[in-house]
């Protein structure tokens, strides 16, 4: 088994992929259909596949599983080899308390992003019966993190990519009964989140609007080939060479959506914290601020429509 994981550790290694070692044992634990504690254990006993599934009570006929186990593990290599993204090729990836469904034509959800999330369910615990508007859903993991997390939120996510929409849509119906056990509701719909027709029934009645748009600069293209290559488009790129086009567009549609005092959280990439604070205060948004993610850059946007308007 060490071999295996050693053999893998190499090639994977050699095609540049940033984290082998780690990706090699995923990918074998995934083949053999077990978790990484279990393969973990095995690797530390020396013990073989054909033992680690014995022991762990799985009953097959050993040669055969083993050839098929291994095929997947040499084929799961090569694709990983070829920078296809680790998430792809599993099927899922965990985001917070999720397990999400994923695979290619749905952006992949990073561990930044959790920090948005954070500041969307520190800010919905503290209304009654909150209503959220999850702007440019993908996958889902932005609002039905909300919908898991805060008891009784309602929460309505918007996406324009089918594909996308596909998989959001498969996430959905894989955290149903969680939803039902806090008392929340969520509801996905194919659309364009800055259409003034999307959600309009809405208008001036959401406590929070939260969004991870499409912001990466037109000419700032990523350099790893995970993102580049596999990412899609639509959910990259921000429309314009600063990539504040789209953002700018979730600004004026969360203005028309948020109740007065309703709070806007935004990602947005780590060089246009200034740009996208200064875009909020144009449209009339107030305390509008930038907010570091982890890592220290600039992740995400803050900013709350007028309690009152004065005039």
């Amino acid at each position: 088994m060490a071999e295996l994981v050693d053999r893998g550790h190499r090639l994977l290694a050699q095609a540049g992929v940033p984290t082998p070692l780690n990706d090699a044992r995923l990918l074998l634990a995934d083949a053999l259909g077990c978790d990484l504690h279990q393969l973990d254990q095995a690797l530390l006993l020396d013990r073989t596949a054909e033992e680690l599934l014995t022991n762990e009570g799985v009953r097959r006929q050993a040669d055969g599983f083993q050839s098929a186990a291994l095929d997947r593990y040499r084929s799961h290599l090569q694709r990983r080899a070829g920078r296809e993204p680790l998430q792809y090729i599993l099927g899922h990836a965990y985001f917070r308390y999720l397990d999400l469904r994923l695979g290619p034509g749905v952006f992949i959800p990073r561990p930044e992003t959790e920090t948005v999330v954070q500041a969307g369910v520190d800010a919905l615990t503290r209304v009654d019966h909150p209503l959220a508007v999850d702007l440019c859903s993908g996958s889902g993991a932005i609002g039905l993190s909300l919908a898991t997390e805060v008891p009784g939120a309602r929460v309505r996510a918007v996406e324009v990519d089918k594909e996308a929409y596909r998989w959001g849509a498969l996430n959905a119906a894989a955290q149903e009964a969680a939803i039902r056990e806090v008392g929340s509701d969520y509801r996905l719909m194919l659309a364009d989140a800055a259409n003034a027709a999307t959600l309009s029934d809405l208008d001036g009645r959401v406590d929070l609007v939260i969004s991870n748009p499409p912001y990466v600069p037109m000419d700032a293209i990523p350099s790893q080939p995970e993102v580049r290559d596999w990412d899609p488009d639509l959910a990259l790129y921000g429309g314009s060479p600063d990539g504040c086009l789209l953002p700018c567009r979730i600004l004026d549609r969360a203005m028309v959506l948020l109740a007065p005092g309703g709070l806007l959280v935004m990602e947005h990439d780590a060089s246009q914290g200034p740009a996208m604070v200064a875009a909020a205060l144009e449209r009339g948004y107030v305390r509008a601020r930038t907010h570091q993610d982890l890592t220290g850059r600039d992740r995400y946007l803050t900013a709350w429509r007028p309690a009152m308007v004065l005039g």
